[in-house]
């Protein structure tokens, strides 16, 4: 029942970042980049299709890695240290800012302003208070669900209202009802890296599905050129919602093996296991091997029921967007406000939500990407506890964090994805030169 909750928990929070751009988790995020700009498009049951169909073949397949590869993959874990989990930050920062946004200086200033939303709360290893204005409810930080759907969901509530007296009303079809052969050739590419993203990254300690399915995004943009999208790719739904399905049962490879939760989600899924007197480890597999078989087949039905029940219902789901725009956002910031009040009973977040709705706005006012913020909220914290860590181990010499083989290949590739557009905008303007200087001489 927890493996089936789990994985319903992982594709549900898809259908409400495409229909209504309001991520249900953190990990949907990447999806209403493009989704939502599908279903504007008219485009909103493929969208949906894709999401589902992605989510079931990634999660079959990483379901069956998961038999057949989880010694590997615990090992490539447990070689991580806090070296390399700083500089996959560095990499998710720098690929995200400089993918998410036409300009790399504004993609910096959207993820600057995620790391200082980031700091509120009480540091994990010194005990102090920061940013947190002395109100006690801002101690524990900001919870990243509201961040979230302040940033998405509230900011873009408002930049539309405002915009709709000045405008003509939008009108948004529906669109044709199932996918087309273009999309299937389009998506079944972005399935198979995403799941190749996602599975390894989901065993990761602290890894999530987050960081997979950021670089499933930019992966896929860098590889189909770009054209398409921010104005609706199928690819940059399907790709980031196969790494987030894969990492589902990537997160499950070092709890059955090792006993190692690496998220919250897993951390409950072992209690579930200690509460019926059972310990996941080596010894899980010849101790309870009805148990554990029974929960990978699990996994499997759960993957065919998510497909069943979802596909056919994409159209259906699509036809929310025929309501009129004005409902349709009122309802929006309702349900937001509730779900952001349902979380801890606390008006102060009903308020910080607000506030970051106004960020959103304004970020959307001036052209600022809002995604690189979230990721820096979410990925900031991870990213100084590891620096912490890596120079406390190093006795405070930086030289510590390229060291590792594996930190200096992520920290390289970091490089490469702040630069890659600057290069790109040379060899651009080289080009155009050189057809300026070929046409004078005609």
């Amino acid at each position: 029942m927890f493996a089936g909750i789990y994985y319903g928990g992982m594709y549900g929070g898809s259908t409400t970042s495409i229909l209504l751009n309001t991520p249900g988790e953190s990990s949907s995020m990447i999806t209403a980049l493009e989704g939502n700009r599908m279903a504007r498009r008219g485009r909103a049951a493929q969208a949906l299709a894709t999401a589902a169909i992605g989510s079931f073949v990634a999660g079959t397949i990483a379901t069956a890695l998961l038999v057949v590869a989880a010694p590997a993959v615990v090992s490539f874990a447990i070689a991580f240290g806090p070296e390399d989990y700083f500089a996959l930050a560095i990499l998710a920062f720098t690929a995200v800012s400089s993918v998410l946004s036409r300009s790399v200086v504004r993609g910096l200033a959207s993820l600057g302003l995620g790391l200082v939303i980031g700091l509120v709360g009480i540091d994990q290893q010194t005990g102090q208070a920061r940013l947190t204005l002395g109100i006690p409810q801002l101690l524990d930080g900001i919870d990243v669900v509201i961040v979230a759907v302040g940033l998405f969901a509230l900011g873009e509530a408002m930049y539309v209202a405002s915009r709709l007296r000045h405008s003509a009303p939008e009108v948004v079809p529906v669109g044709r009802a199932w996918m087309g052969r273009s999309d299937w050739r389009r998506s079944w590419g972005p399935w198979l890296r995403g799941t190749a993203l996602g599975f390894p990254f989901g065993a990761l300690p602290g890894g999530g599905a987050e960081i997979p399915t950021f670089l499933s995004y930019a992966a896929e943009k860098r590889i189909s050129g770009g054209e398409e999208f921010g104005k609706g790719a199928i690819e940059g739904v399907a790709g980031p919602e196969a790494a987030n399905n894969a990492s589902a049962a990537g997160t499950l490879v070092p709890l059955l093996t090792l006993g190692l939760p690496t998220s919250a989600t897993a951390a409950i899924l072992l209690a579930a296991f200690q509460q019926y007197g059972l310990q996941p480890g080596p010894q899980l597999f010849d101790h309870n091997p009805a148990l554990v078989w029974g929960m990978i087949a699990s996994l499997f039905i759960g993957n065919t029921m998510l497909l069943v029940l979802n596909l056919p219902l994409a159209p259906l789901w699509a036809k929310v967007l025929r309501i009129p725009r004005p409902y349709l956002y009122a309802g929006i910031v309702l349900f937001a406000a509730l779900g952001v009040y349902a979380l801890n009973g606390s008006l102060v977040d009903l308020w910080v939500l607000f506030l970051l709705g106004l960020l959103g706005f304004a970020m959307r006012r001036f052209g600022l990407p809002v995604a690189p913020a979230v990721i820096g909220m979410i990925l900031g914290p991870m990213a100084e506890i590891q620096l912490r860590r890596a120079l406390a181990i190093g006795a405070g010499d930086v030289s510590v964090l390229v060291k590792s083989p594996i930190a200096v290949t992520l920290l390289a590739l970091a490089a490469l994805a702040l630069l890659a557009p600057l290069f790109r905008k040379l060899w651009a303007r080289r080009g155009g030169e050189g057809v300026t200087t070929a046409s004078q001489e005609e």
